[in-house]
Order: structure tokens, then sequence, then C-alpha cells
């Protein structure tokens, strides 16, 4: 008998149909699915989890927030427990028979765990079990998974010990912290602070890149612009390109306003082949995403929803380069069958003579790739991101692009001005991935010597920008550059930062409370990017075999030691200003009523709501939306006086909403 572990049913259930040939029958353990099927006249069992079932957490008596110092946390050993006790049950049975065990969970660092957990597991049931393997495979097609089942090798302990390691970490740092943050400024149960090893060091990233935003200084600059008539308008620049001061931009001008013609005195044209993007791993690939519009946790989400349905490779890769065992041949036949039958034509007919290569190669998982073509319809957005990958996948096989760049000067009574435009001569890749824009313009066909008439001359004045907010896709970059997190962890832990509403918006914008409570740590390590990329460096060499678990945690709580130690003096200083900072979020503007400061406050039945802070000698209040996220202004309606918010909602626009119910403005629309 064999028993076949998988990370979750929908994987559980397509594996045995494809071991099986089809030839699978579904029953239940209590609620659990169970396939079975019988093979070499051996009788197999496939069970699916719910990625871990067992749960790490404090023993119960050092759940007390109140009683419990946080730095009595940092040397207290974790508990393991079971979290899905039906699960567990389900195992109980199937291993009582005493299988041969085959882990098949994802093969990374936290399926490896997963695995390794599920194992101990089974030999506290049954002792005798001995016979266990491992199955290695990057995506749930058939190929794929009867080469894994027919190669079976050795769990990786190295590789669980690794995760494990990130989990007893993770645990005892945000505990420590979370506690130590939220006692300090008395922010407990729904309200409470979270503090995380490498959610910190992200949060201070978007915090200081606000900070730039909000002390910038714009400058001013002037630019001298000629639009030139051809066919149609072109634009030209003076050849200073920006001024810094006015006066010799205004001298220029004044020079030539008048000008009626332009001269071209030099075309130069550059023929360029410009190189394929390389294959997607986990970071490029949630940077295209979110060019889409895909936040980085739904852009993840759905690439393991088709890894799942046997459509593409394994989401979780810093690979970019394809392994010479890849069969892309037949690849591209199946995508043929489907709606990209014109591209794979295009590719077979037409396509370079080897795939891309990027900077990284890994031997565990291939870049991210189709596998497979859909046989049914798929939603809207999975869609869109199955599309992506396809689509990659093909500009990764296709010849580079030519185009031609023509740079032009211009003379305009004695001055010189410049434009360069550009042709794209043959498409090739860029045809088939159509997602990078260029900004520059194909000119007109110009002669040199020719005269051509100036609609207009004009010296436009701006001011430099300030730097601009990350999005999910470049925080996902730079949190790889730092080596903040992994692969599979970055777009989790902007999740969680949503989550505890230290960021908002789709651009991801620090709240006030994560200003001060990174202020807070400021000179603290944990708020640091080198920290972390240290720990990550030795989680690394656990994997390796290069360093044990157990001294990697040891040394992990002698550098939280220190940073408590740190902290533990600035008490009262980051109580102050978290409290200065919440107070602040939550102000809305004056009361039109006493003129005292309006509050955003949650009722006794959980409802949000403003209310006067000259409570209870004013007790002016105002009901609020009670979901979608909330940003104060400083606007006041023009029609009532009223304080204004910004409502945010799922899936809508934000818009403005005067907090008087008895608007005249409001009344107005409801006649």
């Amino acid at each position: 008998m064999k028993l076949v572990i998988c990370e979750k049913n929908i994987a559980a259930r397509r594996i045995a149909y494809i071991l099986s040939g089809g030839q699978v029958k579904s029953s239940h353990l209590g609620a659990i699915p169970v396939y079975s099927f019988t093979k070499n006249n051996e009788n197999w069992d496939v069970i699916g989890l719910k990625g871990h079932i067992i749960n790490l957490d404090y023993p119960s008596g050092f759940n007390q927030w109140t009683k419990i110092p946080p730095h009595e946390l940092i040397n207290v050993e974790p508990l393991k427990n079971v979290s899905e006790k039906a699960i567990a049950s389900a195992l109980k049975t199937l291993v009582m028979g005493t299988p041969s065990l085959i882990v098949a969970t994802d093969f990374d660092r936290e399926g490896e765990l997963i695995g390794a957990e599920v194992v101990n597991l089974l030999r506290s049931y049954n002792p005798a079990l001995t016979d266990i393997k491992r199955s290695r495979y990057s995506a749930i097609t058939p190929y794929e998974i009867n080469t894994a089942f027919d190669n079976l090798t050795e769990v990786d302990y190295n590789l669980s010990n690794a995760g494990e390691a990130r989990q007893v970490i993770d645990l005892v740092w945000g505990a420590v912290l979370t506690r130590f943050i939220s006692l300090t400024s008395r922010r407990l149960g729904r309200d409470f602070l979270s503090i995380g090893r490498v959610q910190s060091p992200t949060l201070a990233l978007l915090v200081e890149r606000e900070k730039e935003i909000k002390v910038f200084v714009p400058k001013p600059y002037w630019v001298l612009l000629a639009q030139i008539k051809k066919e149609k308008p072109i634009d030209a620049t003076h050849e200073h390109g920006v001024f810094r001061e006015e006066q010799p931009a205004q001298q220029l001008y004044e020079k030539i306003k008048d000008s009626k013609e332009a001269q071209v005195k030099e075309v130069k044209k550059v023929v360029t082949n410009e190189l394929p993007p390389a294959p997607f791993n986990t970071t490029t690939f949630i940077q295209a995403a979110s060019y889409l519009g895909f936040s980085a946790a739904k852009a993840m989400s759905i690439a393991e929803e088709l890894y799942m349905m046997g459509l593409t490779s394994y989401p979780r890769t810093d690979n970019t380069v394809y392994p010479p065992s890849l069969n892309i041949n037949s690849i591209l036949q199946k995508l043929s069958q489907a709606h990209f039958s014109k591209e794979v034509k295009e590719i077979q007919t037409n396509g370079r003579d080897y795939p891309t290569r990027g900077k990284q190669q890994t031997t565990d998982h291939p870049p991210i790739h189709p596998v497979d073509a859909p046989s049914k319809k798929l939603g809207a957005e999975p869609e869109k991101i199955y599309e992506l990958i396809c689509r990659r996948f093909f500009a990764t096989l296709a010849k580079d692009a030519i185009s031609e760049t023509t740079d032009v000067w211009f003379d305009i009574s004695g001055e010189k001005f410049i434009t360069s435009g550009y042709r794209l001569v043959e498409a090739h890749w860029r045809h088939l991935y159509p997602y990078f824009k260029e900004k520059k313009k194909q000119l007109p066909e110009l002669t040199e010597g020719e005269t051509l008439e100036i609609m207009k001359i004009t010296l436009k004045k701006d001011a430099t920008k300030p730097p601009q907010r990350y999005t999910q896709g470049a925080l996902i970059a730079k949190m790889e550059q730092l080596s903040l997190g992994t692969k599979s962890t970055r777009h989790e832990i902007i999740s969680k930062l949503y989550g505890r509403k230290y960021v908002i918006g789709g651009t991801p914008t620090p709240t006030s409370t994560a200003i001060a409570v990174v202020d807070a740590l400021i000179n603290c390590d944990v708020v640091k990017p080198k920290m972390t990329a240290e720990l990550e460096a030795d989680m690394n060499q656990i994997a390796e075999g290069k360093k044990t678990l157990e001294e990697t945690v040891r040394e992990s709580r002698i550098m939280l030691t220190k940073v408590m130690q740190e902290l533990e003096p600035e008490k009262e200083k980051i109580k102050e200003n978290i409290n200065n900072a919440v107070r602040a979020q939550n102000t809305i503007g004056p009361c039109p009523k006493c003129g005292k400061s309006l509050m955003v406050r949650v009722s006794k039945k959980a409802k949000r709501f403003v209310g006067c802070s000259g409570y209870p000698d004013c007790k002016n209040t105002y009901s609020l939306p009670q979901q979608g996220g909330l940003t104060m202004t400083t606007k006041l309606c023009d029609a009532c006086n009223t304080p204004i918010v910004q409502v945010k909602m799922k899936g809508r626009r934000s818009w403005d909403l005067c907090l008087n119910s008895e608007c005249p403005k409001k009344k107005k629309k409801t006649v």
C-alpha cells in the first residue's frame, strides 16, 4: 500500500487522477477527501493537507500579554500543536496500515517543512513507518508527475530545518516586539501594533520614501521648446536642456521667439537589436503583474491557482534560465491548440535559436512558464495572468526586435534644437509581448538641409518632482535586493502591512501610525535590512547543511536580546510618539459646533463613527461607512463647512464624503 501526502486537496485530486490514468475513486474519512486507485497491483491512497497542519505557538501560560514581560518570551521554546484535527485523524487512520509513504508537497523550503511535519506526526501514530520517499516536481502535468514518481528521492531535512528556523525566529521576534510596542503604547485588543523581523524593515523603506516626499522642496527650471511643422508637429528642445536659472533661458527665448523657420542640420539614424526579456522568476512576474493592476498577493494567488490546475509551472522560483530538460516544443504544441495558434506558428517559423537567459540560475524549479492549455474558460483575472505568463514565454523564444532611433538637430536663428524619434522596424518579440510601451514617437522623414516652418516657440516653466512612491512590484524588487524575506514570503509581507493598516492605497502609502512606529524604532536594528539579511543568509546555510537549526535560532535570540536592551530605556518616548501619531491619524478636523477636534471613534458595538473630543460637553457625532478605508483630509464642505473624509472601498474609486447627513448638497441629490 502507498500513501501520498499532497499540500492541498486540489493538488491531491489532480495528482491521483494523473497517477491512476483517470481511474480514481473518491471517498471521505470524516470530512476529508481521499483519492484511491490500484496501480501495478498495489493500492494507493492520496490525501491533501491545508498547508501547515502543525501550528507553532507559545505554551498557553505565556499567551497572557499583560502578565508576561515581553523579554521573557525570548528563550521560551514554542510548542507544536495540531491545528487541523480532522486531517490529522484521517492521516492516523491511513497510516495504521504501515504504508510506503510518499511526500508530494510543493518542492521548496515551506513545502519540505510541511512534509517533514507530517512525517513526524505519522511516525508518532505508527513508529513502524520507515519506508518514506519524496516526489519532487515543478508542474502538475502528466509528464512531470509520472517522471517524479518514477524517480523518488529522500526528504531533505536540511531544507525543512531552514523552513522551521524561519518559523521559530519569526514567531519569537514577532511576539516579543509586537507585545513590547503594543504594551508600551497601550494599544491592545483589536488595536494592537504589529512588529516583525521582515515586516518592519520593509515598512521602514516605505516610511523613508514618504519622508523624502514630504520634505521635498520643488526647484523651478525652464525648458525652451520649439514646435516644427512637417506632416505632423515635431517637438524639439534647445540643446541646453534644463535651465536652472530663468535669465539665460529668457535671453535665448527673446532672441528666437519670432523665428519662422528651422533648418535640418543633421539626421542620424541608428538601428538596434532589442533583446527579449528574460524568463519570469517570482519577482519579475509580480512586477509585470503589478503593471496590469494586480496586487502582489493577488498575482501570486492566481499564479498558484493556475499551477494547481496544471496550466503553469510552480510560481515560487528565483530561476531565470530554462533547464535543458524543458520540452519547449511539447508546450508550444499544447498552446497551439488553444487561442495562441498564431503566436506559436510565429515562434516555430521565425523564433530564436536559443531561449533568452537571465542572470539567476537555480536547480530547484524552472522559471515560471505555461505547461498546458485550459480545457475550459478561465475567469477574467486568471485569464489575464495566464496570458501574461504565456506571452512572456513566447517573448523568450522570439527573435530580437529591430528598431530605428533617429536623432535630429535643427538650426533656429543660430540656436541648436534637438529631437529624437523611434520606429519599430521588425516587432518580433514586442508583437508577442505587448506590455512594453515606447514613449518616443516616430518622426516624419527628414532630409538634411531642408527648411521647415516653425509653429510656435515656448519657454516652459516647470518644477522638479519628488521621488515616486514604491509600487508593490518595485517594493518586491527592493526587498529582493536587500535580502528581505524570500520569493515565497515577500508578497505576504506586503499583505500584512495592509492588514495591519500600516499602509493604504493601491501604491502602498504609510499611515501616520506606521511612521510613528518606525520612528520609535529608528535607531534599532529591527528596522534595518542588514540584520534581517544576516538571518536570511544563516537560513540558506542551514538548507545547504553548513549550519544547524539550533545554532541559528540561538544566535537570533542573542540578537533579539540586544534589541530589547536598546528599546527598554526608550519606552516613554515611544509611547508618546505613537499615541500622538494615532491621535493625529484619527483627527478629522474642527467640530462645527464647538471648534474642538472631531475624532474617529469605535462604539461598544464595534461600529465606527465620528465624535467630538469635547464630549461630554459637546455631543456632536457623525456616522461613517462601516466598510472601506478612511483617509483624513483638510477639506471642509463648501455647502455646510463640515469636514470631509476620503473613502476607498475595494473595487471602487475613492470619493470625498461630507460627514453631515443634512448637508444641502445631499438634499439636492435626493430631490
